[in-house]
């Protein structure tokens, strides 16, 4: 199964409390900390929701 290698690029300070919620449940939690999860839909949907936060590569 495909990981993502997901990264904080942007502050959640002002963003709204849903998307600072999905950042912190993703594991993140300092601008410049990554971590892998697996690609499945529920994490994909949890990106997408704060997208304009994170950068996300795919690794196989």
């Amino acid at each position: 199964m495909k990981q993502l290698k997901i990264k904080l690029i942007c502050s959640t300070i002002g963003s709204k409390p849903v998307h600072r919620k999905n950042v912190e449940a993703l594991g993140l939690k300092k601008i410049g900390q990554e971590v892998l999860r697996q690609d499945t839909p529920i994490i994909r949907g949890m990106i997408a929701k704060c997208s304009h936060l994170l950068s996300v590569e795919e690794l196989d």
